[in-house]
């Protein structure tokens, strides 16, 4: 099976393409160091599984995965991150990953997580404590329905929005990139943050963080 991987440290990737190409049953076609160059190699090559990092600047891999799930159905993702808390977990099964795996571990156990989810099953590290499992059955509510996640309420303008800002643009900062005037992007900013139940740029960064779109280690708060 072809896999692609997107990590944006060059000495992790290595590791990952030397335990690889230990096993007959698996390849490395592609790499990207980071989220938006792995989009557009794996819209080009589609590969049977992609291992993504969580943390990348720029497009983050819980993004890279909501851009691909549907043009890539059958194509496999496994997170390999060092975040090994639930909320991280549960956001990347929800946003359409097949596994998630410790970087830690990930010599220990490449090869068995990329066996179960070649197989069509879902992959947890055992590295992980029981914690993720209640949260991701707590993601039913009592009426047995899916809870709606907030996050993915945003329009994709929006969600750009909200990262730009919680990486620490300002609003003419992100107007510039995006072609839009700074009124555009406070409305947007509005939008988002009544829709998130937001009430401050700190709350917006730490939510941002915890989902894994920025690096909360980059902020003093």
């Amino acid at each position: 099976m072809e896999l692609m991987i997107v990590d944006d440290h060059p000495l992790f990737r290595e590791g990952l393409k030397t335990i690889v190409n230990r096993n007959r049953n698996y390849s490395v076609v592609a790499e990207a160091g980071n989220g938006k160059d792995g989009v557009a190699l794996a819209r080009e090559l589609r590969p049977d599984i992609m291992l993504v990092d969580i943390s990348m600047p720029g497009k983050n891999g819980i993004q890279v995965i909501r851009d691909l799930r549907q043009f890539l159905p059958e194509t496999r993702f496994i997170i390999i991150s060092m975040h090994s808390e639930a909320d991280y977990i549960v956001e990347a099964f929800r946003a359409g990953a097949t596994g998630y795996m410790i970087k830690e571990s990930a010599a220990e156990n490449l090869i068995k997580g990329l066996d179960t989810v070649a197989r069509g099953e879902m992959f947890l590290d055992s590295a992980l404590s029981q914690e993720v499992v209640f949260k991701l059955l707590q993601a039913k509510d009592d009426a047995g329905e899916s809870r709606k996640d907030p996050y993915s309420t945003l329009t994709p303008r929006e969600q750009e929005v909200m990262r730009m800002l919680a990486e620490g643009l300002t609003s003419k900062e992100v107007a510039a990139q995006l072609f839009i005037s700074p009124k555009t992007v406070e409305n947007h900013r509005t939008n988002l943050m009544k829709k998130l139940g937001l009430h401050s740029t700190v709350e917006l960064i730490r939510y941002s963080a915890r989902l894994g779109l920025i690096d909360l280690d980059t902020w003093a708060i």
